[in-house]
């Protein structure tokens, strides 16, 4: 097959192309926080966190030489701001939504502040896998371009899903999340728990981030994330706080994204902002849809904000 002959299936493959770049960000935005709210706290300010991890991971890159030490910088920048979050809500009588709101702007102020010298230079950039050496045809190996984190993200999901039901891990967090009360009778402390997950919740955050600047769209600047850390905790929720779950909800967002510049690049320019917004009405859909008053929090650990 010649280049440039493959006429409508350019959609499809634009389509499972983008499904994996833009999912990136939100299959790991999405388990970390499903990781700390299994453990009984809701962490909003992911989307900071996301803002940070993209600037630091940059920032390093670009005076390292080495992407995957952004990468680093990037988990380690949202481990310490998933330590903060954790600190201040341990404190009495704070609510944890508040708090991570808090965060989300001075995670994204501060990110943007710091980041101000990094909008001209050029940092290396993360490698991809070429998939698609076997195709003459330059769609297909555009869309079988993929990054490494997709494939540890993608893996990162069945494994989590496994150490949830099966390690003394997970139960420790599951307990936590179920019964503050239980976890203390065993001996555990509630707080310790809750502080580990959303440490490695924000560490997963920042790996999201990193992706966004090292690798698709690759570059940074203050427009980088457009509320993806805010949607994808979003994503935990009618993934029914479920690994597996929140990685398909993260490929179908990332698909319904890919829809509008997939049609436009056959001409198809009718009703484009329309296209534009199919992940956010398919996220709606999905909520109606699956929305019921016995079903709406199936899943959700006893101890969240949202179920009390």
């Amino acid at each position: 097959m010649a280049d440039g002959t493959i006429g409508l299936w350019t959609v499809p493959l634009a389509v499972f192309g983008g499904a994996i770049r833009v999912s990136t960000p939100f299959l790991f935005v999405s388990l970390g926080e499903c990781i700390t709210e299994r453990s009984g706290r809701i962490n909003l300010g992911l989307e900071g966190t996301l803002v940070m991890g993209a600037m630091s991971a940059y920032g390093i890159s670009y005076l390292t030489g080495s992407p995957w030490l952004g990468v680093l910088a990037a988990g380690v920048t949202g481990a310490l701001l998933g330590a903060l979050h954790a600190g201040i809500c341990s404190l009495p009588r704070v609510n944890d939504i508040a708090v991570g709101i808090a965060l989300m702007l001075f995670g994204t102020g501060l990110a943007f502040y710091l980041g101000k010298p990094l909008i001209e230079p050029t940092a290396p950039r993360l490698p991809a896998i070429d998939f698609g050496w076997w195709s003459d045809v330059s769609q297909v190996r555009a869309a079988l371009r993929i990054n490494v984190l997709f494939l540890l993200g993608v893996a990162l999901a069945p494994i989590l899903s496994w150490a949830f039901r099966t390690t003394r891990w997970g139960l420790l967090i599951r307990t936590a999340g179920e019964s503050s009360d239980a976890a203390r009778s065993m001996g555990y402390s509630v707080l310790g728990i809750r502080l580990r997950a959303t440490m490695v919740g924000g560490f997963l955050a920042g790996i999201g981030g990193s992706f966004l600047s090292l690798f698709y769209p690759g570059s940074w600047n203050e427009g980088l994330s457009s509320g993806q850390g805010i949607t994808a905790v979003a994503l935990v929720i009618f993934a029914r706080w479920n690994p597996m779950l929140c990685m398909w909800a993260s490929l179908a967002f990332g698909g319904a994204a890919a829809l509008g510049p997939a049609l436009q690049s056959v001409g198809v320019t009718s009703g484009y902002h329309l296209f534009n917004a199919a992940p956010y009405i398919l996220t709606l859909a999905i909520m109606i849809i699956t929305c019921s008053p016995k079903r709406t929090l199936t899943g959700a650990p006893a101890e969240l904000s949202i179920t009390r």
